[in-house]
């Protein structure tokens, strides 16, 4: 079925299958920052925005994100540099696959939660999962982009 999306602020025509997972369109439309990791909605590997909230991409039905507006990393390219700088003066840059997920939910948060405690950060980053840190130069990072301690 040929349907339009919004990605990114653009609108793009893209031909779906009725169960396609939007993880699988966003990427058959060039939005390779979207990876497919545990297809299960634990790793946060996919996450994306639709109507500016965060989403996993992997457990949401293309069909659900029509007539809404879809965000990818490449659609918030300042923002994401912008962190990604401070992830690397913290330390806590990795192999940065999980990198494009992580960012995007860090920038939700920081829409989302006003001076947020440590314990609230984690809360949200809940479910956004790195093999190669321990997670305290990622901590640091985001408590440092937010601008609380």
């Amino acid at each position: 079925m040929l349907v339009e999306l919004k990605v990114n602020g653009k609108k793009r025509k893209v031909d779906i299958e009725c169960e396609e997972y939007l993880v699988d369109t966003l990427r058959k439309l060039g939005n390779l920052s979207v990876k497919r990791g545990c297809d299960t909605g634990c790793c946060g590997l996919c996450s994306i925005w639709i109507d500016k909230k965060p989403v996993l991409s992997c457990a949401t039905l293309t069909v659900r994100a029509i007539n809404k507006e879809i965000t990818t990393i490449e659609g918030l390219e300042k923002e994401a540099s912008d962190f990604a700088k401070i992830l690397v003066s913290e330390g806590s840059e990795q192999c940065g696959f999980c990198s494009p997920g992580f960012i995007m939910t860090v920038i939700a948060m920081k829409e989302e939660l006003n001076n947020p405690t440590e314990e609230d950060i984690i809360h949200y980053l809940t479910g956004n999962l790195c093999r190669c840190t321990g997670y305290m130069g990622q901590l640091r990072a985001v408590k440092t982009y937010l601008g609380v301690n």
